[in-house]
């Protein structure tokens, strides 16, 4: 398949090219000096005033080229990433290089240049993710259980990546991570993986903070910035990928104050970095095991031997994916089955034939996206009329891009071979044909690690205010514990509202600790 189009790349003003300048170093370069190459650990930001730079794949291959005005880098120039690109001067260079500590500082001073190159280095990332032989390589068959659950984890931190359907010479080595630079690491967990690509913080066996956030979606990301920001001493531990499901949203359109949208990439980009701004200390990926209410400070063990020992804890797991029942399921997901879709899966997809399996706000939205890049899209839902379940804009949306809706559409069995779908039959008896089909069914709360550390619904989300014996809205059964967001019972399920209950449990922790000093003194 071919290579897509590399995104826009927007200029410079005279004015940021200035402010860049007071702040940096102006270098020059060579035709052929290389600025920074693909497995560095970081790299200056840099931007341009004479001169033009290539940028190249692990193979040598051009992607782009970057002229006067322009500036170099994508996501993990900002997050410490490894560097997957190299950067070859093919016209004499006179540029800025800005350290990236200083770089970040004066993103959160200044709104029009922060705006510029975030929304920048994000669009440079997604389109990385669709380009083959960038980033992570990762080598394993289909029927290696740990391979799959790798390119997941891979898919769902949005990393550049290509999967090679070997065996590696051991078997039970799989998968193998091969990493920008030639790195290889065998049998490799999601930490690993993390770490070596720099961006995996080693927390120590045990930690004590004054805000433990577990759950790292929108309502975890917004109680880490406001207790942070606040001066609380804040660790966000996140089992899977900082943004949680908002993350792989193609695009939010009801989201408060972006009336054109926003891609939940770049809506919890943005709060990562935010988080960061104040002091909050991300944690990836690190699950949950347990939690233990205590006086005056809960214990949460996490995976790998680590303990939080915290004042407060703000609850924010949200909920997994639904996975219908179907036999031999596992067999195409992450192949032709899909929970998100994301660029990845939108390239794959192409001009096939593709079912959309929900009738909620995602699966309008993930429709839509999917159609708008040439996929011949159907959404198949359960009830009688979709209004039930979906705002009237995005029915709009699906009329306007020729998404064929049908009505009492319910997914029976699977038919296809080696991973690929080609058919799949309703409950009706119909069947249908389809290459790719992806999931939106809703989700079950991420809650079981609590066992009966605090009292939950018989549904399994976690129940808070009133419900729970608590004086106010969020807090659950234990004094000093929360919960905010798609976990909570009764929450609305929407990414505002997430937000807006992350923000708020902050308020109620303030008070917690505040009356908890009180009763000492």
């Amino acid at each position: 398949m071919a290579t897509p189009p590399p995104p826009p790349s927007p200029t410079l003003s005279a004015s940021q090219l200035a402010t860049l300048a007071g702040l940096g170093e102006e270098r020059t370069a060579g035709v052929g000096d290389v600025l920074y190459q693909v497995g560095d650990a970081t790299y200056p930001f840099m931007a341009i005033l004479e001169g033009e730079v290539a940028i190249l794949d692990a193979a040598g291959n051009e992607i782009v080229r970057h002229g006067a005005s322009g500036f170099l880098g994508e996501m993990n120039l900002l997050s410490g990433q490894t560097v997957f690109l190299t950067a070859v001067v093919t016209k004499p260079l006179r540029y800025i290089a800005v350290d990236r500590d200083v770089l970040r500082t004066l993103l959160f001073d200044d709104g029009p240049l922060s705006d510029l190159v975030l929304s920048t280095f994000i669009a440079r990332r997604e389109a990385l993710q669709q380009v083959q032989g960038v980033g992570l390589e990762i080598v394993g068959p289909r029927s290696s259980e740990p391979t799959m659950e790798m390119l997941d984890f891979a898919r769902a931190n949005r990393l550049p990546f290509t999967w090679h359907e070997t065996v590696p010479a051991d078997p039970t080595e799989a998968p193998l991570v091969r990493l920008p630079g030639g790195a290889e690491l065998q049998h490799a967990s999601r930490g690993e993986v993390l770490r070596a690509l720099g961006i995996g913080r080693e927390l120590a066996p045990r930690e004590e903070v004054d805000l433990l956030v577990v759950g790292g979606g929108p309502a975890g990301l917004a109680a880490a910035v406001y207790g942070a920001s606040e001066g609380l001493d804040t660790l966000i531990v996140e089992g899977t990928a900082l943004g949680g499901q908002a993350g792989s949203s193609r695009r939010i359109e009801n989201y408060l104050g972006f009336p054109a949208g926003i891609s939940g990439n770049e809506l919890t980009s943005r709060a990562v970095t935010q988080a960061r701004k104040f002091g909050a200390r991300p944690a990836t990926p690190y699950r949950a095991l347990s939690l233990e209410p205590g006086d005056g400070r809960h214990i949460v063990r996490l995976e790998e031997g680590h303990e939080i020992a915290a004042r407060a804890v703000v609850l924010a797991t949200g909920a997994a994916y639904r996975r219908l029942p179907l036999d031999g399921l596992n067999d195409y997901e992450g192949l032709s089955v899909f929970y998100s879709a994301g660029p990845p899966e939108a390239q794959l997809c192409g001009a096939s034939r593709v079912a959309v399996v929900g009738g909620g706000n995602s699966a309008g939205q993930a429709a839509v996206w999917l159609a708008r890049g040439g996929a011949l899209v159907t959404l198949l839902h359960r009830r009688a009329d979709l209004r039930e379940t979906m705002s009237e804009y995005l029915i709009r949306e699906l009329e306007r891009y020729g998404v064929v809706v049908r009505d009492r559409g319910e997914v029976a069995a699977l038919h296809g071979t080696e991973g690929q779908l080609e058919e799949v039959t309703l409950k009706s008896g119909e069947r249908l044909p389809f290459s790719f089909l992806f999931f939106f069914l809703g989700a079950q709360p991420c809650t079981e690690w609590l066992d009966d550390a605090v009292a939950r619904a018989a549904d399994g989300f976690i129940v808070t205010g009133d419900a729970a014996g608590a004086e106010n809205l969020l807090e659950t059964s234990v004094p000093g514990i929360f919960a905010a967001g798609d976990v909570r019972s009764g929450s609305t399920k929407r990414c505002a509202t997430a937000v807006g209950e992350g923000s708020m449990a902050v308020q109620f922790v303030h008070e917690h600790l505040a009356a908890s000093a009180a009763r000492v003194r």
